[in-house]
C-alpha cells in the first residue's frame, strides 16, 4: 500500500469538473519541485449519486513549492471562487513574472487585480512579492496609502512601482 507524501496535518481538496488529472499536470509544470502520489478511482459503488464511471480517477495526491493537495474528479456541482486563494510568495521581479505568466495563462483576465489571478481551471491564486506585507504592516500611514493606491492600478504586481510608490 502507497504511502502519504507527507505529515501534513491539514491537506487542501480541489474539486475539479472531471480536469484532476490535467490541473495536477499543470501544476507539476509550473512548479518545477512538485510530484505525484497516491491515486484513488471510482468504483460502480455510488454511481447513482455521482454518475462517474467505474474506473475512472476519483482523486489524485500531489506536492507543490512544499504544499500537500488532493484533487478530485468531483463533477460540475460545484466552481472554485476567490473566497479561497492560493498565495505564491516572490522573492524577486523575475519570479513574480514567471509565476504569473505561468498561472495565468488561459485563465479569466476579467479576474485579475492586485496581484490575484484566476487560472484555466479557475483557482484562484496571488502572486506577491515577499516584501509586500512588510510595506503594507509600516505604521507610516501615507507611505502605505500611497504604495495600496499604485498597487490597485495593476494587475501583475511591479515590485519597483510598489516600492517608488511607497517612497523606498
Amino acid at each position: 500500500m502507497e504511502k502519504r507524501l507527507s505529515t501534513q496535518k491539514i491537506t487542501s481538496n480541489l474539486w475539479f469538473n472531471m480536469q484532476a488529472e490535467e490541473a495536477v499536470n499543470f501544476y507539476l509544470t509550473v512548479f518545477k519541485d512538485g510530484k505525484t502520489a497516491r491515486k484513488t478511482y471510482y468504483g460502480a459503488e455510488g454511481f447513482e449519486f455521482h454518475g462517474i464511471p467505474e474506473g475512472t480517477v476519483m482523486t489524485i495526491e500531489f506536492i507543490i513549492a512544499g504544499q500537500e493537495f488532493v484533487a478530485l474528479n468531483g463533477g460540475p456541482h460545484f466552481q472554485f471562487t476567490e473566497a479561497i486563494s492560493f498565495i505564491v510568495n516572490c522573492k524577486d521581479q523575475k519570479e513574480v513574472d514567471y509565476y504569473w505568466e505561468k498561472l495565468s495563462e488561459g485563465g479569466d483576465e476579467k479576474a485579475q487585480m492586485c496581484g490575484w489571478l484566476k487560472d484555466k481551471f479557475g483557482v484562484s491564486w496571488q502572486v506577491v512579492p515577499e516584501g509586500l506585507t512588510e510595506m503594507l504592516q509600516n505604521p507610516d500611514k501615507a507611505k502605505v496609502a500611497s504604495m495600496t493606491k499604485a498597487m490597485f492600478q495593476m494587475k501583475k504586481l511591479d515590485i519597483a512601482a510598489l516600492e517608488k510608490a511607497f517612497g523606498k
